[in-house]
Formats: structure tokens, sequence, C-alpha cells
């Protein structure tokens, strides 16, 4: 994993079965920085997962209260959280 990429603490709802709040196996619902700032997320825009090694990275693009869009990437081989980096939301969405 790019050591670039920081650590984060994520509250996240892993469902067994969708509802009609959780769509996702896994849906994160805010998440803390080392710094202390907090997001909460109001939306998952996208989510995708690719292989690397013998993990799965699982991506969301995540839209915060603040209006803010986020790469925050759940890798499976450790269990950890991590942000890839802010978004500018005018590069990806037409809105």
């Amino acid at each position: 994993m790019n050591a670039e990429m920081r650590k984060i603490n994520v509250t996240a709802v892993f469902a067994a079965f969708k509802t009609p709040d959780f769509q996702r196996r896994v849906t994160p619902l805010r998440f803390a920085l080392e710094s202390g700032e907090t997001h909460e997320i109001v939306q998952v825009r996208r989510s995708y997962a690719d292989r690397v090694g013998g993990a799965l990275h699982v991506h969301f693009v995540v839209k915060t209260a603040e209006g803010r869009y986020f790469d925050i990437v759940f890798d499976s081989r450790d269990l950890a959280w991590r942000l890839l980096v802010e978004v500018d939301d005018a590069l990806l969405f037409n809105e």
C-alpha cells in the first residue's frame, strides 16, 4: 500500500443484508484523521474494488456534510482504512 496514504478511523456499517438505509455490504458513516479532524459522510457517490497483491481494496468516493469529496479505502488484508485523496467534485461529477 502506498506509504503516503494516511490511516484514518472510520465508523461503518457492515451489513449482512440490504435495508432501505444500507444498500451496500459496507457503508462508511464518518471518519476521523489523526489530527482530530472529523467528517460526517452524507453520501457514498461511488464504490469499487480492486485487487492489490493478496488484498482486496474497496474504494469509496464519499461526500461529507461540508460538501467535500474524499476517496477512502478499506484494505481487507490489514482491516484498516486509509484516506487516499480529497477529490475536486468538478473533476468527477457534472452537477
